[in-house]
């Protein structure tokens, strides 16, 4: 018995070696396993000093703005409705003047022809004197109107007034100076409204 008991002990001691060896050997030290990076304290946002408000304009205020305005908006329609006076007066004034000068061109022709019958001269003094009356009445109308002849005979040529047709060479005058007026030019204030048709000498 005991010699059956010693075989199995040593059967088993050989079987043991070999499952020992059959079994994989652990490491000793486990690898540490990789430690995530801590994070940094949070740091809490400073508090940004706060702004003072503007305070609600008052009642009086409101009033002060809204006052001021409609006096800028016054002011501006005033402004406006100033120069459409002055405009409509100036464009009143030119419409009058133009008028008044188409009017009177149309009578220029009678004063033409009453100024060629004066030079002609008449042995009627009665019609003579009556056509004298007729160009002298003329003259007060268009004077009346602001329309006056030019004066051209013996003046300094002026191209402002006067229209040169001819030229002739006149020892007795001078330069550039009118020696004839074929047609009377007209004037209203400073405007021309017929220039004077004439002759120039030298």
């Amino acid at each position: 018995m005991e010699a059956e008991t010693k075989k199995t002990e040593a059967a088993e001691a050989e079987e043991n070696p070999k499952q020992e060896a059959a079994e994989p050997q652990q490491p000793a030290e486990q690898e540490a396993a990789p430690q995530e990076p801590k994070e940094a304290p949070k740091q809490e946002p400073k508090e940004e000093p706060k702004q003072a408000q503007p305070a609600e304009p008052t009642p009086l205020e409101t009033a002060q703005k809204a006052l001021a305005a409609r006096e800028k908006e016054y002011l501006y329609l005033r402004a406006e409705y100033d120069n459409f006076r002055r405009r409509s007066a100036k464009e009143k004034s030119e419409a009058y003047s133009g008028a008044k000068a188409d009017a009177a061109l149309k009578f220029l022709p009678v004063y033409d022809n009453l100024e060629r019958a004066l030079a002609q001269g008449c042995q009627d003094e009665a019609f003579l004197k009556g056509i004298e009356m007729t160009m002298n009445q003329l003259k007060q109308v268009l004077e009346s109107l602001d329309i006056k002849p030019i004066d051209a005979v013996g003046q300094p040529f002026d191209p402002k007034y006067h229209n040169a047709v001819m030229h002739i060479e006149d020892e007795k005058l001078g330069e550039n100076v009118v020696s004839q007026c074929f047609q009377t030019g007209f004037v209203m204030g400073d405007k021309v409204i017929r220039f004077a048709m004439v002759q120039v000498a030298n």
